[in-house]
């Protein structure tokens, strides 16, 4: 089992809102993008959200429409040793400084949890947080997570709030 490393965070300095994963599959560290996988569902999530078809854009126009929106993506696992690409097989982590994001993003307001693995992680690193920003628990966007899509964007539609000007 090998130590697969994450990929850097993605931000403008103006950023609102941070979401943070746990640590990127494999498909994702292949190809060096977030979310790459064709059966995890991030941008159709995000997309409903921000009411802005995501999923449909090349990655680089993602990332482009996120920044304007001041949204930041990163994971709360620098790196770890993992078989595949579940969180239950992580094992041996190095976490990211995520409690910088807090000194270096004077605007933010919200952090975001990408499932139950970097909300646990991400907490603990992150407390108690301070008074103007809020974190929030969502349903992973992973296609391991059997809910089904109405259920998680209901929940994952909480982010528009944010995000108002």
């Amino acid at each position: 089992m090998g130590v697969k490393v994450g990929l850097p965070p993605i931000a403008r300095a103006d950023a609102r809102l941070f979401i943070l994963g746990s640590l990127p599959g494999d498909v994702s560290l292949a190809a060096q993008r977030y979310y790459a996988h064709p059966t995890n569902q991030f941008w159709r999530l995000l997309g409903s959200a921000i009411e802005e078809d995501l999923q449909s854009l090349a990655y680089d126009q993602r990332l482009e429409r996120l920044a304007e929106r001041r949204i930041g993506l990163w994971d709360v696992i620098g790196s770890a040793s993992r078989r595949g690409s579940l969180d239950q097989s992580i094992q041996d982590f190095e976490h990211n400084r995520i409690e910088h994001l807090l000194r270096d993003f004077a605007h933010l307001r919200i952090i975001a949890f990408n499932g139950s693995t970097a909300a646990r992680i991400g907490r603990g690193l992150i407390a108690p947080p301070p008074a103007d920003v809020e974190l929030l628990d969502l349903p992973s966007s992973s296609a391991a997570n059997t809910r089904p899509f109405a259920e998680k964007a209901a929940e994952w539609a909480r982010l528009a709030e944010f995000l108002q000007p």
